[in-house]
């Protein structure tokens, strides 16, 4: 089994898609939270999605936890924790493979 990695994320409570995503109840949208874990995992490869599930909201500047496995051809398995749980988790693939 491979080794779990982890890495925090932090998405401050300042940052521009706060102001529009969504007024009064700012959540990150998820395109962000996949390029942080996508930027934290730093393949040397181009990575495609295989699946995620998006499961709570989380504010900005919540701390997250990314954790990860997988690698060297192997598709990764991912997930993001916060103090409410499980944020999101998914799969990533290097391009090309199925």
């Amino acid at each position: 089994m491979s080794i779990w990695h982890e890495r925090r994320l932090h998405i401050p409570a300042d940052h521009p898609s706060a102001a529009g995503h969504f007024p009064g109840r700012p959540i990150i949208p998820g395109a962000l939270l996949l390029d942080a874990v996508l930027a934290a995992i730093g393949p040397p490869f181009p990575l495609a999605l295989r699946g995620v599930k998006f499961l709570c909201p989380a504010a900005h500047g919540t701390a997250l936890l990314l954790r990860w496995q997988g690698g060297e051809g192997a598709p990764y398995r991912f997930e993001c924790t916060a103090a409410a749980g499980l944020i999101l988790s998914g799969t990533l693939a290097p391009e090309g493979t199925t």
